[in-house]
């Protein structure tokens, strides 16, 4: 009897599909010996790949792919063929008009299980509202922290010597501002006892965001910087992997970067402002996430974050 297939469709930016990494794990533990793969955006949904989740990864944004969103377009042989191979199809997609799911009841795809899309306030966890559609199935989520490895993760204690810097983020109100990093960078020149190591992460997005300020404040903070810039998720999420093996700890925000190291099992201190930690704080245990007392971030004390930290890097 040939393995079943299973196709994950999940677009959204980096911290939706690590969110949603749970869940497809979930589906690869709880059909035996599936063939699973991920359709979604090219970078992305490869770290399905690295997690060791998916068989292979397909682009949501082939051109191939656009007439399945319109009612009624002809749609491709290759695609038809593609779609029709899969046992059960789980879309994450945005799908209101019903024009998706008309597509694949056409071109007469077995099962489909539609997920929601989006996550909901005060209903949980969002990697557990992601897994919560494949109780349908009889697959029930225990563990809703993404990660990529096999097994749940054993937190270690931070060395205290190395630490890695994302100043960014989706928006600019989900980030504090960047003369408070710098001082929390001065603070850790100078209280340790010991010589620190500093990586700071950098995208596209930070590019245009302040990123020649971050680089003179580390020099002003005289901290030895390694500058990682628009790395490739898969890369970087092996790399962080690394980093969390030799106790580094990690600086951020509620971030794609954050949720991306706190899979990779480096213990983080995550400042949030106007978004809800109690939904999307990643639920790996080395995680401290610390809220703004209102929804700005700029409302953050700088003497509370640096306490927090001290707190986390104690033995």
């Amino acid at each position: 009897m040939p393995a079943p297939r299973v196709l994950v469709i999940r677009g959204g930016a980096i911290g939706d599909f690590i969110l949603t990494l749970p869940a497809i794990r979930l589906l690869r533990e709880g059909i035996p010996s599936c063939h699973l793969e991920v359709l979604g955006y090219p970078g992305i949904a490869d770290l399905a790949l690295t997690a060791g989740l998916a068989d292979a990864v397909r682009s949501l944004g082939h051109r191939e792919m656009a007439p399945l969103f319109a009612p009624g377009a002809p749609v491709s042989p290759t695609v038809t063929s593609y779609l029709q191979s899969f046992d059960l199809v789980v879309s994450y997609l945005f799908d209101p008009d019903g024009h998706f799911r008309g597509n694949l009841e056409r071109l007469a795809v077995k099962t489909l299980l539609e997920c929601p899309h989006r996550v909901l306030p005060n209903a949980g966890p969002a990697a557990s509202q992601l897994a919560l559609p494949l109780q349908r199935i009889a697959l029930f989520l225990d563990d809703p922290a993404p990660r990529f490895t096999s097994s749940p993760l054993t937190p270690r204690r931070p060395s205290g010597q190395t630490f890695v810097l994302h100043f960014g983020s989706g928006s600019t109100a989900k980030t504090w501002p960047l003369a408070r990093w710098a001082e929390v960078l001065h603070h850790l020149a100078q209280t340790s006892p010991s010589p620190l190591r500093l990586i700071l992460l950098s995208g596209e997005a930070e590019a245009d965001r302040g990123l020649t300020q971050v680089l003179a404040y580390t020099t002003w903070t005289s901290l030895p910087t390694e500058h990682w810039h628009a790395i490739p998720l898969p890369e970087l999420a092996l790399r962080l992997q690394t980093l969390a093996a030799e106790g580094a700890f990690f600086l951020g925000h509620d971030s794609g970067i954050g949720h991306l190291a706190a899979a990779a099992g480096l213990p983080c201190l995550l400042l949030f402002g106007p978004t809800d930690p109690a939904a999307w704080a990643p639920q790996n245990p080395a995680v401290t996430v610390l809220q703004s007392p209102t929804e700005h971030l700029t409302d953050l004390p700088l003497a509370t974050v640096l306490a927090t930290l001290s707190d986390c890097l104690q033995p």
